[in-house]
């Protein structure tokens, strides 16, 4: 049975759970209409199709702590998922990472530590969750949309005169009822 919970600081090693792998197999495109956004997708021909891996962070829970909370998915006492959460000055909280083990993929997780994301958020008395995801990340794209998440920006300009030139960064907002 999987447990989410807050990472308290007894467990802080935790929050170094690994990246592993994710599929790049298309595009979101969104655009902007009558004040309102709205997206299409682009499947990428199959021998286009690759493989991407972020490169793992030195997180410092300590230092980190102080304006972020943990949240950890657990089967066994082992980490097989992380959502890290950051306060922010305006009224959403920032979904600065979510990952879950290739293993646990596709199985609930994910939107189980966004749940417990949510929580945190009303506690903490924020309207809601802002992420952003890359739009060649075609699957983190369409899980926050298919858990609610709206476009609510599209920064075409962040990557230029880097490796990842030609990717755009896509804003999500998740509203708390």
């Amino acid at each position: 049975m999987i447990e989410i919970k807050i990472i308290e600081a007894k467990h802080q090693e935790d929050i170094k759970i690994k990246n592993e792998s994710f599929l790049l197999w298309g595009r979101m495109i969104p655009s902007y209409e009558n004040e309102s956004w709205h997206y299409s997708i682009r499947h990428d021909h199959p021998k286009e199709i690759s493989q991407m891996c972020f490169p793992d962070e030195a997180y410092d829970y300590e230092e980190m702590s102080k304006h972020s909370t943990f949240i950890g998915a657990y089967e066994h006492n082992q980490c097989i998922g992380l959502a890290i959460i950051q306060e922010a000055f305006f009224n959403y909280m920032y979904l600065y990472d979510l990952k879950v083990s290739t293993t646990y993929r596709k199985k609930g997780i994910a939107e189980q530590l966004i749940e417990k994301a949510k929580e945190v958020c009303h506690a903490k008395g924020y309207q809601g969750i802002h992420t952003i995801a890359q739009d060649n990340n075609l699957s983190a794209c369409l899980f926050y949309v298919h858990t609610g998440f709206s476009i609510g920006g599209l920064d075409t300009h962040v990557y230029k005169g880097t490796n990842q030139e030609g990717k755009a960064d896509i804003h999500f907002y998740l509203n708390l009822p």
